[in-house]
């Protein structure tokens, strides 16, 4: 991997840059209300060039970052932009399209319609895990939708950061797509403008401050969080399969992956089994030892030292509270890096057992009652995922209708992310709204109730109401 510096981090936007830039975007937006689907596509076009034209550059900043293997980053950072910008392209004319909608009972004489108009000035907050597929697939459908877009991609990857900013100023006058990069000074100074929606990804913590300062302005928003997100395996489920994809699934970007499962309910008649599995893939990735994991370019490294720290103390705490290591288990936090660790009899007052983990630690918990770990699942806050392994269809139906989770996979993991004709987003405290597709252009869209009278059948109800009038309304409340 080439590790020469391409593009330096930029410094931080004066607020009064950042007020200038969204002033300028005002009268933007406004002209873009008439904007036509092939104005829009020509711009998602652009901005879909300029990713493959970037792609070996994309390479060299994730890996100066953090170490992200290339072929993480083509898989999670490169094709679903591309994806994304495609699927756009090809409907956006249908999507822009009027929808017809039929007269009620009251509404006899009229036509209507919904009309899809763009909501206006937008910013997106991109966050570092996959800084690259987070800002810029937003991007697609806030341009899909005609709107203006100021872009704040996180700090923690400086080099993604600054490269995206100058792809975007290559791409866009500052009028119509502006990024700002900057630590959380920036990020505050931007939320306190009146967008007219925000579209945040990142930890709820976070995702409740920006809503609270989406309140002030009355802004809408889509919140893309987190959360502990599990995953069951019944006694029904093909092991070998469950362990190479949870492994897949769990340790691409090292566990820094919202959707990634952070801990495994599986049937104790299988445990050991599965374990074993799950060792075997592993050594297969990454390697037997700290040092063969160090050295091998399939791992990214937790993404700075703060971080690293961070996950070594939840693994710290778990195993002086009584936690059993099953592999891995070691850190080398100067290096920012933890081992993949696969972790079991955690005690219920451990970190790891509340706290989201989002780095490589995995505990495994065996179980035998399927309705105490559903309890479980259920007294905790709304995961963004749950996954199921099971070849049992009751067992599967119980667990989907007994549960709420922002998406779901059955026999597979994290690939409802990629899907991009679903709905993408948490439930609660895992999120609010949804991305991808249509459902992200409607995210950046206002759905515009329109009704034209053909002749008016309501003058019937006018004031004064006579018998004939009351007649008339009695009727129509019994035929309602």
């Amino acid at each position: 991997m080439n590790t020469v510096v391409s593009y330096l981090p930029g410094a931080a936007a004066a607020p009064s840059e950042i007020q200038r830039v969204f002033e300028r975007q005002r009268e933007t937006a406004i002209r873009l209300r008439t904007s036509t689907a092939q104005e829009r596509i020509m711009r998602i076009q652009r901005l879909y060039d300029a990713v493959m034209a970037h792609r070996t550059q994309i390479h060299e900043a994730a890996y100066q970052d953090f170490k992200k293997p290339p072929a993480e980053v083509d898989l999670a950072e490169i094709m679903p932009v591309l994806s994304e910008a495609k699927q756009a392209m090809r409907k956006l004319k249908k999507w822009m399209k009027p929808q017809r909608v039929m007269p009620t009972q009251l509404t006899l004489g009229t036509s209507s319609w919904i009309q899809r108009e763009p909501k206006g000035r937008c910013l997106i907050i991109s966050p570092w895990n996959y800084n690259v597929n987070l800002c810029f697939s937003p991007l697609v459908s806030c341009i899909a939708a005609g709107n203006t877009a100021i872009l704040k991609p996180s700090e923690m990857t400086p080099h993604l950061s600054a490269l995206m900013g100058k792809i975007v100023r290559d791409l866009y006058p500052e009028d119509e797509v502006a990024l700002f990069e900057g630590d959380m000074s920036t990020s505050t100074a931007l939320l306190e403008l009146p967008f007219d929606h925000i579209f945040f990804t990142g930890s709820p913590a976070v995702g409740k401050i920006v809503m609270a300062a989406a309140a002030k302005h009355l802004t809408s928003v889509t919140l893309e969080l987190g959360g502990k997100s599990p995953t069951i395996i019944d006694e029904t489920a093909n092991i070998r399969e469950a362990a190479q994809t949870l492994m897949w699934g769990k340790y691409t970007n090292n566990g820094q992956t919202c959707i990634a499962p952070d801990y495994i309910y599986v049937h104790a008649s299988k445990k050991e089994e599965f374990v074993a599995e799950c060792i075997k893939v592993l050594e297969t990735c990454y390697g037997k030892t700290m040092q063969e994991q160090l050295s091998t370019p399939a791992l990214a490294r937790v993404v700075n030292q703060r971080h690293a720290k961070r996950v070594n103390g939840l693994l710290t705490d778990a195993k002086e509270r009584g936690a059993r290591v099953l592999f891995g288990g070691e850190a080398a936090e100067d290096q920012c890096f933890v081992q993949p660790t696969l972790l079991d009899n955690i005690p219920d007052d451990a970190r790891i057992q509340s706290e989201e983990i989002f780095g490589p630690l995995l505990p495994i918990i065996a179980y035998t009652n399927l309705d105490k770990i559903l309890a479980d699942i259920n007294a905790e806050a709304k995961p963004l995922a749950l996954y199921i392994w099971s070849k049992h269809e009751p067992t599967i139906q119980k667990i989907l209708k007994q549960t709420s989770a922002g998406g779901t996979c059955i026999n597979h993991c994290v690939v409802q992310y990629v899907h991009g004709n679903l709905p993408f987003g948490g439930v609660n405290n895992s999120g609010i709204g949804s991305a991808h597709g249509l459902h992200g252009f409607l995210s950046f869209s206002h759905e515009r109730a329109v009704v034209r009278t053909r002749f008016n059948s309501a003058k019937i109800l006018y004031p004064p109401h006579n018998g004939f009038k009351r007649k008339v309304l009695e009727l129509m409340l019994k035929m309602t």
